[in-house]
């Protein structure tokens, strides 16, 4: 069984997100959605995002969600995985995940990264835009699953 880890904080998790889910389920038999605690974004409370994916994929064995903490490798090493897989929507993604990936090689131990492009229609969607339109009180739901 292959099986990939999707990681990311998804705060909140996007219909770009859920498509990344979708296309990366018909190269592995598994994907792991880790939904991580990153500092630098000062996002404290993920159990909330983590029930919230799981509901979206509830009744689907083929996808698990899951808090972590530690590095993306380690929760790689865990489930077996073979493979990282990211979204890219622009160069500036590409090269922030390239280097991410040779790392992520370097430490899993020849653990490989794949890139998926986003599609057209969720090239400009970032979680990060999401935000800032909830905070001045738009409705963003056309762009969650």
């Amino acid at each position: 069984m292959k099986t990939a880890i999707f990681p990311g904080t998804f705060n909140p998790f996007t219909i770009g997100h859920a498509d990344i889910v979708e296309r990366a389920l018909t190269i592995f038999d598994k994907v792991v959605i880790g939904v991580g605690y990153n500092p630098e974004k000062g996002d404290s409370n993920i159990y909330p995002r983590v029930a919230h994916i799981k509901e979206i994929y509830e009744g689907n064995p083929k996808v698990t969600v899951e808090a972590y903490t530690d590095l993306t490798v380690e929760l790689a090493q865990r489930h077996g995985a073979t493979a990282i897989v990211k979204g890219v929507r622009s160069v500036k993604d590409y090269e922030y995940e390239r280097d991410q990936a040779e790392f992520n090689r370097i430490l899993g131990e020849g653990l490989e990264t794949v890139l998926l492009c986003a599609r057209a229609e969720h090239s400009t969607l970032s979680s990060s835009i999401l935000r800032t339109l909830q905070h001045f009180g738009r409705d963003v739901s056309e762009f969650l699953p």
